[in-house]
């Protein structure tokens, strides 16, 4: 089902968003500092925004329903 209305982007678009997780939750680990931590959890949102926003949304506004 999730390859018939979004297509191959919209899964595209969920291994970006999870990319961003994973780099905003590693920061625990890999950062021993706040300034750090913050910047790469910073830079994991903006990951994942572009993941939602950017890959996601087109994907399914393709097929939107009031565009039929």
């Amino acid at each position: 089902m999730l390859l018939l209305e979004g297509g191959i982007m919209s899964l595209v678009g969920i291994g970006v968003t999870f990319v961003g997780f994973l780099v905003a939750a590693s920061s625990v680990g890999v950062m021993s500092g706040n300034g750090g931590r913050l910047g790469m959890v910073l830079v994991g949102i903006v990951i994942s925004l572009v993941g939602i926003m950017g890959i996601l949304n087109p994907a399914y506004q393709k097929n939107a329903v009031w565009k039929k």
